[in-house]
């Protein structure tokens, strides 16, 4: 495939689940009328981020793979001829729960799912007390679009996850993500926050030769326990190229879908030009397997 035309979708989001997912359609229909093949929502889409608060009436929004979720959208997927890339809290078993992107085919069919691996547990980011690790790896998902590596927030700032994907040979790098502000914060720490969020994953681009997509949603929501101001998550989507170059950035603060055309050769002669994997000293690497070198 030469190109590949990619529609971002970044939202706010309420307590009403459903207003939500109608919500989702419409901007999925909305990025598909706009020509995108492959279409990427933000995490944990269907509803408010509820792990500002460790609540156990939460868990009751789970679900199982394949479940409500996967039927919906699959039989969206499939009615439109689009890839699409889910972020679903899912209900493994009893007692038992993860953070899954699910990657949905062209004909509604689940083509594959990988369950978030690095877990955070910040002030209102209490997500241990919600989710087990993921134990599926760092496995590309196969698509009629490309080889799909998908990552969920958190492991955004590992540089590890994405190097594993990419040496699994994925096409293109995709993280759904929810992440804010606390407004507390000064603006300067505010920027430095956002900036290295950014600087982050475009270094995972330039180091993997690889294209990335990155998903946020945006709006304020408040903290039920009432301990904070919420979170005012900064949107900021983007899609940056091989070399690390923004192909779009969106607003802060603004609901929107953009679609996005990608020249799916550009990794290859990006890495022509930049031989990181040629000049890796694999041989030297052992101890990155360690927690920490003493």
């Amino acid at each position: 495939m030469k190109t590949l035309k990619v529609g971002i979708v970044q939202q706010t989001n309420t307590a009403d689940i459903q207003h939500n997912i109608e919500k989702l359609k419409s901007n999925i229909r909305e990025a598909a009328a706009q020509g995108a093949e492959l279409v990427v929502l933000q995490e944990l889409h269907n509803g408010l981020y509820f792990c500002q608060v460790e609540d156990t009436n939460n868990f009751d929004q789970a679900e199982t793979i394949p479940g409500p979720s996967t039927e919906t959208f699959g039989a969206l997927a499939k009615e439109l001829g689009i890839v699409l890339v889910l972020s679903l809290f899912e209900k493994r078993a009893p007692g038992l729960y993860h953070n899954t992107a699910v990657v949905l085919e062209k004909d509604g069919s689940i083509a594959g799912k990988y369950r978030k691996m690095h877990i955070p547990d910040d002030p209102a980011y209490y997500e241990k007390f919600y989710f087990t690790p993921g134990d599926l790896g760092f496995e590309p998902i196969q698509t009629s679009v490309g080889k799909l590596g998908v990552l969920v927030c958190w492991d955004q700032w590992y540089p590890e996850a994405a190097r594993l994907m990419a040496m699994r040979g994925a096409d293109v790098l995709i993280y759904p993500t929810a992440i804010g502000w606390e407004s507390s914060d000064k603006p300067e720490e505010k920027q430095r926050q956002k900036d290295a969020w950014v600087i982050s994953q475009r270094g995972h681009a330039v180091a993997n030769g690889l294209h990335v997509i990155s998903v946020n949603r945006t709006g304020h929501e408040e903290d039920p326990s009432g301990q904070t101001n919420g979170i005012q998550f900064w949107g900021n989507s983007f899609v940056a190229g091989p070399q690390g170059e923004f192909v779009t950035e969106l607003s802060n603060d603004k609901e929107e879908v953009c679609v996005v055309e990608l020249d799916m050769l550009r990794s290859e002669q990006v890495r022509r030009w930049w031989p990181f994997f040629r000049d890796r000293r694999i041989d030297a690497f052992q101890g990155l397997t360690q927690r920490f070198l003493d």
